[in-house]
């Protein structure tokens, strides 16, 4: 019983920012890695970015030096800061946590519904 939801997407001009956030709730011991995925259409699914519990992180060639990943481990939220923002970056952009539920459990990956984002003209 663990839901994330995402939120902050919408439309924006070439070169703007938007700001996408992800709250996750439920039984939730320890919350592992933090990711952000998206799917453009007519294209597979790839990882953005990823941040530890520890803080490391790790971003997709094409968003480097552009987006900015970040967590707040006391209230279980992803974000994902997105400056100077590209047509090609159109997608909807899904959080993605793995999750532990208690000491003794397995992490397990939960994934959002997902948030659309539209950069264009």
């Amino acid at each position: 019983q663990v839901q994330l939801v995402e939120s902050g997407g919408g439309l924006v001009q070439p070169a703007g920012s938007l700001r996408l956030s992800c709250a996750a709730s439920g039984s939730i011991f320890r919350i592992h890695s933090m990711d952000w995925y998206r799917q453009a259409p007519g294209k597979e699914r790839e990882l953005v970015a990823a941040i530890t519990r520890g803080g490391s992180t790790n971003y997709a060639d094409s968003v480097k030096g552009r987006f900015t990943i970040s967590r707040d481990n006391a209230k279980n939220t992803v974000y994902l800061q997105m400056d100077s923002l590209k047509p090609e970056d159109t997608a909807v952009y899904y959080c993605k946590h793995s999750v532990q539920s208690s000491w003794s459990s397995s992490t397990r990956e939960y994934w959002g519904k997902g948030t659309l984002v539209t950069v264009s003209s």
